[in-house]
């Protein structure tokens, strides 16, 4: 088994005395990991940083097996993630949640896409706040979450959306909420594309887009926490209110 592909390095592991296991999303073949043999020594070691983008060659005797990666840089995202403690923290929230919620060897093109734009965002302040928040959106509906902010859940309207439902992550309007309005998510018009998209309602989304990841998406995972790497990110952003 044999093939050639390009994607992002998600995580490093040592494996033995100078090899490592990479887990790489790949654009056509999803998450996949392999062994680099000396990937641990000194040539590969600088090459192998999570976010790096690589030409990588996977080869096993049988499709379920481990397999080892050739792997070549194509783009080092190292400066750009030391540019700062908001893209050092982009850099390992993207590549920790995409290693949380997605399912080995299951492609995942159009995310891979968006994953990769995001990630060449990095160290521009101005703009990768809202282009993560749509990032997230998307990681949602990928993986079977997504929200439905098309319309109000209980009038049908499509005007005075100002809330989400923590069940069915429905928007609902104003007039729609009544007395139920307190036990909703707020619904920040940066969501719906709308406004001027401050950070604080950046952060505002982020915190409803957050409460569907932690009690919708990782109770399906085996209840496992998120990654801590997304809590340092939202620190980092409410700083900057």
């Amino acid at each position: 088994m044999e093939w050639r592909d390009h994607g992002i390095l998600l995580s490093v592991r040592r494996h033995g005395e100078s090899s490592a296991i990479i887990d790489v999303f790949t654009e056509g073949h999803g998450r996949h990991a392999g062994v680099v043999r000396g990937g641990a020594g000194r040539r590969m070691a600088p090459i192998l940083q999570p976010g790096a983008q690589l030409d990588v060659t996977w080869r096993a005797r049988l499709e379920d097996h481990l397999g080892s990666y050739h792997a070549e840089p194509l783009r080092s995202r190292a400066a750009a993630a030391l540019s700062g403690r908001l893209a050092l923290a982009g850099l390992n929230t993207v590549t920790a949640l995409l290693s949380f919620c997605l399912p080995e060897r299951e492609p995942h093109p159009d995310l891979y896409s968006r994953s990769e734009q995001l990630l060449d965002l990095l160290g521009n302040e101005d703009l990768w706040p809202l282009a993560y928040l749509r990032w997230e959106l998307a990681l949602l509906e990928e993986v079977g979450f997504g929200l439905d902010l098309s319309a109000c859940a209980v009038t049908g309207s499509r005007f005075g959306l100002a809330y989400v439902s923590p069940k069915t992550g429905r928007a609902v309007s104003r007039e729609g909420a009544g007395d139920w309005a307190d036990r909703l998510l707020p619904l920040p018009p940066v969501m719906l594309g709308q406004g001027n998209a401050d950070d604080t309602e950046i952060v505002q989304a982020l915190r409803t887009t957050g409460y569907f990841l932690e009690a919708h998406l990782a109770p399906s995972l085996g209840n496992h926490p998120l990654p801590e790497a997304r809590g340092r990110l939202m620190d980092q952003l409410s700083r900057r209110l």
